[in-house]
């Protein structure tokens, strides 16, 4: 297209649409968690103004937050038996190689990772535990 003529289209246009709504065009979409977000704000807004709705709230949110503590002690119990299984397995392993070695067929490397492995992993299972005491006796 030649210059005069994309000249001529951005005149018509101008002539056509007013300068403002050419701008709606360069309006970025939203996500669905931009647009949740700010539906958020709106009714939490909208709850310091009316009693009912800020209870409720406050309801959600105290039992979200009972919910998150309970689902996080879990998880750390959870954890911690998983990686306790995964020491006494280690463990049996650890009893086998230093038979293996006690009759030399093996040397002492394999006993010795054997045994920092068990150890490790009864860390990471007892430490999951202390964590959840630690935080139940929380205030």
């Amino acid at each position: 297209m030649p210059r005069t003529a994309e000249r001529f289209a951005a005149r018509l246009c101008w002539a056509i649409v007013a300068p403002e709504a050419v701008k709606i065009e360069a309006v970025s979409k939203l996500s669905a968690w931009r647009k949740a977000g700010v539906v958020a704000r709106v009714a939490g807004e909208q709850a310091g103004r009316n009693r009912m709705i800020s209870a409720a709230m406050s309801a959600v949110s105290t039992t979200a937050r009972s919910f998150g503590r309970a689902l996080h002690q879990l998880w750390l119990e959870v954890t911690g038996v998983v990686f306790l299984v995964m020491a006494l397995s280690f463990a049996a392993a650890s009893v086998k190689e230093y038979g293996k070695y006690h009759a030399g067929q093996t040397g002492l490397g394999r006993v010795a990772v054997a045994v920092c492995f068990t150890l490790t992993f009864a860390w990471f299972g007892l430490s999951s535990f202390w964590r959840v005491r630690r935080k139940s006796q929380r205030p």
